[in-house]
């Protein structure tokens, strides 16, 4: 995954590998509280994610992701969409996923519908897959 796909980020995530238990704490957070208290999920993660600045406490107490945290977010969404049209190119792309990935050449609209990874989305698809397997 070369530093042009996501040349928006400040870096590249360095050490900053989330479990799946911290991603789920930042998606409760996205979604927002339904009341004042924030959940057990939140709460087990909220000291290293706010320690890696993606989520940030209000002057009331309440917590909210910081745009580093956005990214984040979307960064999985895109990888999971790339995976996804992998394995079948019928598979539904949220509109900002396909222009973001469309606009950086990793996926093109097929004609009978649906969207299908170029090359450049297989290598770095393929390259995410090595980094995550060294880690």
């Amino acid at each position: 995954m070369g530093a042009d796909f996501w040349p928006y980020m400040e870096s590249p995530m360095k050490n900053e590998k989330l479990t799946t238990d911290e991603y789920d704490a930042l998606g409760h957070i996205e979604r927002g509280a339904k009341h004042d208290r924030v959940n057990a999920c939140v709460g087990r993660n909220a000291k290293r994610l706010s320690g890696l600045k993606m989520i940030e406490y209000a002057r009331d107490g309440k917590v909210a992701l910081t745009e580093k945290g956005r990214q984040v977010l979307f960064l999985r969404r895109c990888i999971t969409a790339m995976r996804a049209l992998l394995a079948d190119p019928a598979a539904p792309l949220d509109a900002d996923l396909a222009a973001f990935l469309g606009k950086k050449n990793h996926v093109v609209a097929l004609d009978g519908g649906g969207h299908a990874l170029t090359d450049k989305g297989r290598e770095s698809l393929a390259d995410i897959e090595a980094q995550a397997a060294l880690k």
